[in-house]
Formats: C-alpha cells, structure tokens, sequence
C-alpha cells in the first residue's frame, strides 16, 4: 500500500470538509448566531490543520495510480474521518456531548437520520444546514463527489467508486472515471434542484425546501423541525415528498444512461419495475389494513400508506403520521419494505431490490439444476448474464447483514433494551432509515439508547453505509501488511 498517496488523498478531503462548512459558517456570522459561527470557525480550522498535517507526510504526483488498496483505504478512512470531524460543530457549539455529537455526525453523513436531537427547533439555522448537509455529502457519497471536483488519478480510481458505491453491481455509463463521477453528482444536484422547487411550489419557505429537498434525495430524513412532515398538514407536499422519495430510490447510474437513450431506460429496468411493484402490494395492503382495523377514510389511508411506504422503503425516514400507532399488519410490511431498501446505485439503504431479485433467481436454478444435473444455466438481471461472483456476492451480503443485524440486537439485549426494541432497532440501523418501532419509532429518538448502544450504532452505520466488506477488509491484518511502499 502507498501511504504517500492515501495519506496525500485524505488530506484533499479534510480540505473539502472545511470547505463544505463555509456556508452555515456564513449563515450563523449574518444571522449572529455567535455561539454557532464560533463552532464552525473551529471545525473549519481544524479541518486545514488536518490537511496540513496529512499533507506533511502525503502527497500526489502525476503519474500515480490508486490500487485496490488504496482505494479501500482512502474511502473507509475517508469516512471515518470526515464523520469525525463533521461532529465538531455540535460539540464544539455545546448543543451536544460528545457520544451524541459522535451519533449525529455518522447517522448524518451514512444517511441513516436517526437523530439524538429531542427539539431540533431550538438549533440555530446553520446547525440545521448542516445537518441536512452532512446528509447530502453522504448520500451519493463524499468520495464520488470528491472524485467528481479533484482531478483525475489513474485507473486505480475505480476502486474507490466499487468501494463506495451501493448495489451488487457496479456499472460504468462512460470510460474516464472522472466523467462517470460527474455524471452521477450532475443528475444528483439536478434532482435537489427540482425536489427543492417543488417543496418551494408546495408552500415550504426557501430555507426549508432546500433543507428538506437535500435529506429528500439523499434519502436521509433529517428534517428542521420535530414532526417532519406532520408539522405541515400539507397533502401536496405529502404527495411531493413521496415521489422524490421513490425517484431517489432508483439507481443514479440508471438516470445518467436515461439521459443519454431516453425515459425508456427506466421503465425497462428490471430492479425498478420490481422496486414499484414492491411499493404499489405494500401501499395497497398498508392503505386497506387503516381502512378496515383503524376506521380511516380511503384518502388518508391512501395517502398515509403511500408516504410510509415510501419513506421507509427509500429508507428516507420522514414521518407524516405516527405509524407506531398502526395495526400489526401493517407494521410487517412497513418493517418487510424498510429491510428491503431500495435499488443498486441508489441513495438508499437497505438489502436492495436487485439483491433480492438475485438471490430468488438463485434458489429457482438451483432447484432446476436438482431437477435437471445436467442444465447449464446462468442468473441473469435485466436481460444481462451475471457472472457467478455477482450472484454469490449478493448471498454473502445477505448473510453478513443478517449476521450484524442478529449481534447489534443481541449487544443491545445486553445493554438492558427489551427483545423487540432491540430488533426494530437493529434493522433500522443497519438499513440506515433511521426511525422504526418502539423505542425509536416514528415520534422517538436514539437519545433513549444507552451509551453503548449508542456507540455501537455509529459502528454498524459506517459499516452499513459501505457495504460491509470494505469496514471488514479494513479490519483484516493482511489489509495493513506492510509492503516496500508502506
């Protein structure tokens, strides 16, 4: 591993996180809100004595290329880092201790938006900003859209892309990396863009639209007040958020192509078809469960059951109606569509749809192959074979999600939270929706939590926001053995 050039990388990095943080640091100074103006002058300081102390023992030359890992490294450490210094505005601001600062900052940046924050509307605007920020910048993920900004290193760039981007396929729209990275971050803020006027058409202020409007695409969910969406009463905007919830749920490399060859792109798209399907069984037995267990009208079931399963298969998050409150049944499905998440290559958390479809199409060769010895088969997705890796690839990322998924609960049950709590907790973490049921259903927060729990969240979150095996392979000794460059 060449540290000069991880070490060179990472500084580049804290440089735009300092950057990032220029604009609520302006916010708080016009608004005079002193205390916050302060914290993000101090993060921003801390952030170029960061890069000055990487860059004292890194650096990038012109003809350096980026292997397997160093990619690794460069996205993981990445992570960590920015989301360690991306806290610094909370604590530093005295709006939370430590331990808290530490949740809010990962869950922002991993999209998770499971806050610890009770009344958000006591912080000041550039608090808020950034909140919604961090949520952005992690969404389609800080190194792509690092990678979109900085020039271009090499092939080896390719590594951090796989690294970094969700899904159990990886595919490339154009031959430079660089332009790949570009074209995903232009149709990325093309669709803030829109979702921000159609909040502003939908009666938001300005500074709301656009807050909402960043957590919306990046399906993060952090909103900048208690109730997120109920504090509206707004069926518009619930229609609205709904749409751009589903749309950032589809793969952002299948928009870049439908810009080039036409909407047509879309609709042919195996995982998305699936994806709608999945949503439109769920909304309809959601919306007929309120109708017939609860006594509520068709139009409020509808529009309830239609948001819910939106926001939580997008693994968005937002909440327009306490669905805590909601009949078993339709707390199985919401639950069914918040493991699921949405498709490869999307800002959503979660199992992904293609994974899913993946895994059937497995099961149903290997039973013909039970039947027929002799058949010679392969798994296909979208009208393209996929080699065996894939397909095994996806099994090993079920397996390892169920794995986590039993130890946070089962770390939690020690912590002294009950089976049930433990559960729902543990999967909303690691599908990174943030609220689920019971202890942080839709009206709570993770500020119930115990410390450990609370630490130990921020861990399955850095390791749900990248996958799994790239947090692992760091993990393993052989990743760090020295070799003669390192």
């Amino acid at each position: 591993m060449n540290r000069r050039i991880v070490l060179g990388l990472l500084g580049y990095l804290t440089l735009f996180c300092g950057a990032a943080m220029i604009p609520p640091f302006i916010l708080a100074a016009t608004a005079r809100e002193f205390d916050g103006a302060a914290a993000f002058l101090l993060s921003i300081f801390l952030c170029l004595a960061t890069t000055f102390e990487l860059e004292r023992f890194g650096g990038l030359k012109g003809k350096d290329n980026l292997g397997i890992r160093e990619g690794i490294a460069i996205t993981g450490l990445g992570w960590l880092l920015i989301s360690i210094l991306g806290l610094v505005p909370y604590f530093a601001g005295g709006y939370l201790n430590l331990l808290d600062s530490f949740v809010e900052s990962f869950s922002g940046f991993s999209g998770t938006g499971a806050t610890v924050i009770e009344d958000v509307e006591i912080l000041p605007r550039s608090i808020l900003l950034w909140r919604s920020m961090s949520n952005w910048f992690g969404g389609l993920g800080i190194v792509v859209i690092f990678m979109a900004i900085m020039p271009q290193f090499g092939r080896g760039g390719m590594f951090i892309l796989k690294a970094e981007t969700t899904g159990p396929t990886k595919d490339r729209q154009m031959p430079r990396i660089r332009d790949n990275a570009k074209a995903l971050f232009s149709v990325y803020v093309l669709l803030t863009t829109f979702c921000a006027g159609g909040y502003f058409l939908c009666g938001l202020d300005s500074f709301t639209a656009i807050n909402h409007a960043m957590t919306t695409i990046a399906t993060g969910g952090y909103g900048v007040f208690n109730g997120t969406v109920s504090e509206y009463g707004n069926i518009y905007l619930e229609y609205c958020m709904a749409f751009f919830m589903i749309v950032s749920s589809g793969s952002f490399a299948m928009y870049v192509v439908a810009c080039r060859k036409g909407v047509g792109v879309i609709f042919r798209n195996t995982e998305f078809r699936t994806y709608l399907t999945i949503i439109f069984i769920a909304a309809i037995v959601v919306a007929t469960d309120l109708i017939l267990e609860m006594g509520v009208d068709v139009e409020t079931a509808a529009r309830a059951a239609i948001f819910h399963v939106a926001s939580l298969s997008s693994t968005t998050g937002f909440v327009a109606h306490d669905f805590d409150t909601y009949p078993p049944l339709s707390k199985v499905f919401l639950m069914m569509t918040m493991f699921l998440g949405g498709c490869a290559g999307s800002t959503a958390g979660g199992l992904k749809v293609s994974r899913i479809i993946l895994l059937f199409k497995f099961v149903v060769l290997i039973i013909r192959q039970k039947i027929h010895p002799n058949l010679i088969s392969q798994v296909t997705l979208s009208g393209r074979s996929l080699d065996e890796d894939v397909v095994y690839g996806a099994a090993k990322f079920f397996f390892a999600v169920v794995v986590l998924d039993v130890l946070f609960a089962a770390i939690m049950m020690f912590d002294g939270i009950d089976f049930v709590n433990a559960i729902s907790v543990s999967v909303s973490t690691i599908a990174s929706v943030g609220p689920g049921f019971g202890i942080e259903g839709a009206t709570s927060t993770y500020s119930l939590l115990p410390d450990l729990s609370k630490f130990c969240a921020c861990g399955f979150m850095f390791l749900s926001r990248l996958e799994i095996f790239t947090v692992l392979a760091m993990l393993s000794p052989a990743f760090w053995h020295k070799s003669k460059n390192w």
